[in-house]
C-alpha cells in the first residue's frame, strides 16, 4: 500500500503524457481517514469510466453495532449510505473538466426498494465500509490531465467520505435518521416473521399509498386515496420500534382480487408483487409486506421452455409432445403460463401473484358452454381453476388472483375483496351467495381429472461459451441479459425492479458455469450454492461488477429463459 503522497506525486509526473499513463496509478493508496482504491483504470477517455472504492474502518467510521448487526438492518444501512454518498457525489459530478467521460463521477443509483448492493458493503463483524464508485479521468483530447483528478481525489472524495461514512462527523439530524432507518428494517423484519407466526402470505398496513405518481415514476401519488383494511380483514402486529400497527391481512389459501376498471385491482397487486422486497421511508409501502418467496406469474408468448413438467394443465397433445419433459422455442400463452406455474414450484415459491389480464384465457378458465361443446376429452389444456385448490393443499402454494371477466373463481376462492375507488371491501359472503344463486359449479368436474404430479430434478448441462475468456456478458435496462450475443429475455419477469438486478444474474450465471455446473447437479442445487456464495462471501465474490442481489426465484428465472442452457430431466429427458 502506498501513501497519498505517493499518489499525488505520481499524478503531477504523468501530467501531459499519453493516457495510457494513467494505468500507473492502479493500486491501493493510504489517505489517513480512507484507503483510496484505484481497481481498473479506462483506456481511453471516452471508454467507460474507471473503477474507484473507498475503504473506511470500522473504528473510524463508528456506526452502531445495532444498526447493523443482522441483514435486514445492515442491508438498510448500506442502502442509506449509499443514497447519502451518492446525493453529495453528484454535486462534483463534471466539476472537472476534459473530452469524453472526464469528470464523471457517479455510483448506484437505488430506486424505492431496498436491495443488497455491492456498491456499498458494511461489514457485520469489524464495521468496515466498502464503497465502489466510478470515476472519468480526466483528459484534454487523448492527453492526461491529471490536475483536474488531483481535484476529484484529493477534494471533492474526501468530502464525500466524511460528510456521508464517518457516524461521528453526523449532526444530531442525521443521527436521527440512522436510528429511523435502524427502526424501519427492524419493523418489516418484525412483520415477515408475523406473517408466518399468523399464517399470512400478505399484509397491507392501513394508512398504506399504493397508487404511484405515474407509469415512469415509482413514488408514491400525491392525495391519494390511502389504504384501510376490510373489518373483516383488519389484523393487528406488534412492533418492536412502531408498536401496534393494523392493516389487511391476506391469508394463505386462495384470495380473489375483483372490481370495476381503474378502481385499483390491479394497483393493490402491484404492491403485494413489489412486497416481497423493503421500502424506503416516504414510499407509501413501507409496510406492505408480502412473503419473500411469491413470484408474479402470467403469459410470456414466444420464450424458451426445456424440459419443464407442465403434465398437471397440459395433457395429451395432438402432435404427440411429451408434456412430462416439455420443450419449445416458442411457447404460446397457455404452455408458458403452465411451465412458468411449475418453474415457480420448484422455484419454492410459496404465493403465485396472477393478473387475468395478462394471463392466458384458456389457461385460466374454461367457461361451461365452451365445456359443453368442446368436450374435456377434447381438450388437453386442465385450467388453472380446477388445479388451484390441489396448489394449495397439496403443495401449500396460496394464490392471489385479479380477476375482473369471469366469476368463475368465486367458487373456488377462500375470499373474495373487491376494490372500490381503491378502497378494499370484503364481499366473501355476498359473493358466495351470489355464486350459489346462480346455479351449481359445473367446474365441479374437475375432481374427475387426474391429480397433479411433479416428476424429477432438472439437470443443468454445461455450456461452453462461459469457459471462453473474452466471454461478453451486456445487459439491457432491466429487460436483457446478452451472453455471447444470445439474449436471456427478462422483460416480463415483473419483480425485477433494477438493472443491477441483472448484472448480478449475468455473473450469477458464469460463475455457476465455471464452479458448480457439471451435468449431474440440479437447478435447484445449483442456486443454492449460488445463494450459500452470497450469504458466506458477499456479491463481490461473484463479479467486481455493479451488482443489486436477485431472489433466489429470479436466479431460476435466469436459467429457465436461457436458450443456450441445456437443462434435461433426471430421467435422461
Amino acid at each position: 500500500m502506498k501513501t497519498d503522497r505517493e499518489l499525488r506525486v505520481l499524478l503531477q509526473n504523468i501530467d501531459h503524457k499519453s493516457y495510457p499513463a494513467y494505468k500507473d496509478t492502479k493500486g491501493c493508496y493510504d489517505f489517513g481517514n480512507f484507503r483510496l482504491y484505484i481497481d481498473h483504470v479506462q483506456g481511453d477517455p471516452f471508454a467507460s469510466p474507471s473503477d474507484v472504492s473507498i475503504l473506511v474502518a470500522g473504528h473510524k467510521a463508528a456506526f452502531p453495532a445495532e444498526s447493523y448487526d443482522g441483514k435486514e438492518k445492515k442491508t438498510a444501512l448500506q442502502d442509506y449510505l449509499l443514497r447519502s454518498f451518492g446525493r453529495k457525489l453528484s454535486a462534483y459530478n463534471h466539476m472537472a473538466k476534459g473530452s469524453g467521460k472526464s469528470g464523471s463521477l457517479s455510483v448506484s443509483r437505488p430506486g424505492q426498494e431496498i436491495l443488497e448492493r455491492s456498491a456499498c458493503v458494511v461489514d457485520e463483524k469489524s464495521g468496515n465500509i466498502i464503497v465502489r464508485l466510478s470515476v472519468g479521468f480526466p483528459a484534454n483530447g487523448r492527453t492526461i490531465n491529471s490536475r483536474e483528478l488531483i481535484r476529484i481525489l484529493f477534494d471533492f472524495l474526501p468530502k464525500c467520505v466524511e460528510e456521508t461514512l464517518y457516524y461521528g462527523r453526523y449532526e444530531a439530524k442525521c443521527r436521527q435518521e440512522v436510528e429511523k432507518v435502524r427502526a424501519l428494517a427492524e419493523d418489516q423484519m418484525e412483520i415477515r416473521r408475523q406473517l408466518k407466526e399468523q399464517g399470512l402470505v400478505a399484509f397491507v398496513a392501513n394508512g398504506a399509498v399504493l397508487p404511484r405518481e405515474s407509469g415512469a415514476s415509482d413514488r408514491p401519488m400525491k392525495d391519494a386515496v390511502k389504504f384501510m383494511a376490510p373489518p373483516s380483514m383488519e389484523v393487528t402486529m406488534e412492533l418492536p420500534n412502531r408498536g401496534k400497527i393494523k392493516g389487511m391481512g391476506i391469508k394463505k389459501g386462495i384470495t380473489l382480487i375483483v372490481g370495476g376498471g381503474y378502481h385499483g385491482k390491479s394497483t393493490l397487486l402491484k404492491a403485494l408483487e413489489l412486497g416481497v422486497y423493503n421500502h424506503i421511508a416516504g414510499d407509501g409501502r413501507e409496510f406492505v409486506i408480502t412473503d419473500e418467496t411469491a413470484v408474479k406469474s402470467r403469459a410470456e408468448d414466444g420464450r424458451s421452455i426445456q424440459s419443464v413438467d407442465i403434465s398437471m394443465f397440459i395433457g395429451d397433445l395432438p402432435n404427440g409432445k411429451d408434456t412430462v419433459s416439455f420443450r419449445t422455442e416458442d411457447a404460446s400463452g397457455s404452455t408458458s403460463q403452465a411451465a412458468g406455474v411449475a418453474e415457480s414450484v420448484e422455484a419454492l415459491a410459496k404465493v403465485l401473484l396472477i393478473d387475468e389480464d395478462t394471463s392466458a384465457t384458456n389457461f385460466m378458465i374454461r367457461d361451461e358452454l365452451m365445456q359443453r361443446v368442446v368436450l374435456r376429452d377434447q381438450e388437453p389444456i386442465i385450467p388453472f381453476i380446477d388445479r388451484v385448490r390441489e396448489l394449495y393443499e397439496k403443495q401449500d402454494v396460496s394464490t392471489i388472483l385479479v380477476a375482473g371477466s369471469s366469476g368463475s373463481y368465486f367458487y373456488v376462492a377462500d375470499r373474495i375483496i373487491q376494490m372500490d375507488r381503491y378502497e378494499p371491501v370484503d364481499i366473501t359472503e355476498r359473493a358466495k351467495e351470489e355464486a350459489k344463486a346462480y346455479g351449481n359449479n359445473e367446474l365441479a368436474k374437475a375432481n374427475k381429472i387426474k391429480p397433479m404430479e411433479f416428476s424429477g430434478e432438472r439437470i443443468l448441462l454445461p455450456v461452453k461459451a462461459f469457459k471462453e475468456p473474452r466471454l461478453k456478458i451486456k445487459t439491457m435496462g432491466t429487460d436483457c441479459i446478452s451472453i455471447d450475443h444470445e439474449n436471456i429475455d427478462l422483460r416480463l419477469v415483473e419483480q425485477l425492479t433494477d438493472p443491477e438486478q441483472l448484472n448480478a444474474l449475468g455473473q450469477l450465471l458464469k460463475y455457476a458455469h465455471l464452479h458448480f455446473i457439471d451435468g449431474k447437479r440440479s437447478l435447484k442445487d445449483v442456486v443454492d450454492l449460488l445463494e450459500k456464495v452470497m450469504d458466506e462471501k458477499g456479491m463481490e465474490a461473484v463479479s467486481a461488477k455493479a451488482m443489486a442481489r436477485p431472489r433466489p426465484q429470479e436466479i431460476f428465472a435466469s436459467f429457465n429463459r436461457y436458450r443456450g442452457q441445456g437443462i434435461i430431466k433426471s430421467d435422461g429427458k
